[in-house]
C-alpha cells in the first residue's frame, strides 16, 4: 500500500504534491495544515487522515489518530520527541501498540526505528523559504513491513 506523507504545509500546497502523491492508496497529513481547503485538495487525489498542528487553531481534526492501512497501526501526532516522547504521547503507544508514528513540527525529515516502532517526520512542505529544504514522503505499507522514500519539492 502507498501512503503519502506530509506536514507543516501552513495553507501552502504545493503543485508537485498532487503528482508526487498520484497512485497513492491514503495521504497523511501530520498537522500544521493552515486551511481547510488543502485536505479537500488532497482528498481528490486519495483518501486523507489528518491531525491537527499547534497552529491549526478552529479546524476540525483530533490531535491524535490511529489508523490501520497495509496491515500496519500508524499513530499520527503532530509534536513527538521520538528518543523522549510526552508522558500523554507515551500512554497511547502503550495502549495501541503502534507500528509507526507519523508527526511533523520541526520542519526536518526524520524517520527512526525505536524500541520497534518507526518514527517518520516526512519534512516541511510550505512555501518556499531560503532556509528550508521541503519534503514529503511515501510510506510502503504491507503485512511485511514497512519502507520509507523522502522526496524534495
Amino acid at each position: 500500500m502507498k501512503i503519502g506523507v506530509v506536514s507543516d504545509t501552513h495553507g501552502h500546497l504545493d503543485p508537485k504534491i498532487p503528482k508526487l502523491f498520484a497512485g497513492a492508496d491514503h495521504i497523511l497529513h501530520a498537522g500544521d495544515i493552515g486551511l481547510p481547503w488543502l485536505i479537500i485538495e488532497l482528498e481528490y487525489v486519495a483518501p486523507v487522515t489528518a491531525v491537527l498542528g499547534n497552529n491549526d487553531v478552529g479546524l476540525e481534526f483530533k490531535e491524535t489518530e490511529l489508523i490501520e492501512l497495509g496491515g500496519q497501526r500508524i499513530l499520527m501526532h503532530h509534536i513527538v520527541e521520538p528518543q523522549s516522547p510526552s508522558d500523554s504521547l507515551k500512554r497511547k503507544l502503550l495502549k495501541n501498540r503502534p507500528h509507526v508514528v507519523v508527526f511533523g513540527h520541526t520542519h526536518k525529515p526524520f524517520h527512526q526505528t525505536i524500541g520497534g516502532v518507526l518514527y517518520l517526520n516526512p519534512g516541511y512542505a510550505g512555501k518556499p523559504r531560503a532556509d528550508h529544504p521541503r519534503s514529503v514522503a511515501i510510506l510502503n505499507c504491507s503485512t511485511a513491513g514497512v519502507s520509507v522514500e523522502f522526496m524534495g519539492l
